[in-house]
């Protein structure tokens, strides 16, 4: 097995991983009663252009996949010389990401919904990973993109994560007024004293 292969195996292993974390999930929503889907209200609160933006992305992405499972030659036009080391710290990073991303929706338990939408009764989680990180999630996201984006070696993957971060840097600002339109000055107090993305 030539190091290329190994490193596309490790590339699916990642993809995989967090594939199943998110149908697992998903499907724990859905025995809850609760929808998946977004309505007419959570598109109005992220904004039709944003929602528009983070769904051309997702399809982007899956023709990226695609590509990549397929080995497409014109993938090879945008290949990085990283070395191997990188792409081995990049795959520990997506691990450890995964895990993070996992720990915060074990964290967000009943309250969580990949959409902008707030249950009736929603509690503001203030423990685990949001103790100190208020969007720790998009953290985990952004370090699997970076993970994915090592391993893979490629510039095309590269773009890909800052395309994600440009939409969930959008996405929180709408995702903060909504917070703050339900809690208030408990969420103000509680924007005070965590960060964004990173520990404050």
């Amino acid at each position: 097995m030539t190091p290329e292969s190994t490193f596309r195996i490790l590339f699916w292993v990642l993809f995989g991983g967090v594939l199943l974390m998110r149908v697992y999930f998903i499907v724990q929503m859905r025995r809850l009663g609760q929808a998946v889907m977004p309505d007419q209200k959570a598109v109005e609160t992220e904004g039709r252009r944003l929602f528009a933006f983070r769904l051309a992305s997702w399809f982007l992405m899956i023709a990226l996949l695609v590509s990549y499972a397929l080995n497409l030659s014109w993938l090879e036009t945008f290949r990085i010389a990283f070395p191997d080391w990188l792409r081995w710290a990049g795959f520990a990073l997506g691990v450890i990401s995964i895990l993070f991303w996992t720990w915060t929706q074990i964290t967000l338990g009943r309250e969580w919904s990949p959409q902008l939408r707030l249950r009736q009764a929603h509690h503001l989680i203030t423990s685990g990973p949001y103790a100190r990180i208020r969007h720790p999630m998009y953290t985990g996201i952004l370090g699997f993109g970076v993970g994915l984006a090592l391993v893979s070696s490629n510039w095309v993957f590269v773009a890909l994560v800052f395309l994600v971060i440009v939409g969930l840097a959008l996405r929180i600002p709408q995702e903060e007024k909504m917070l703050l339109a339900e809690f208030g000055d408990e969420y103000r107090i509680y924007m005070r004293r965590t960060g964004r993305w990173f520990p404050a």
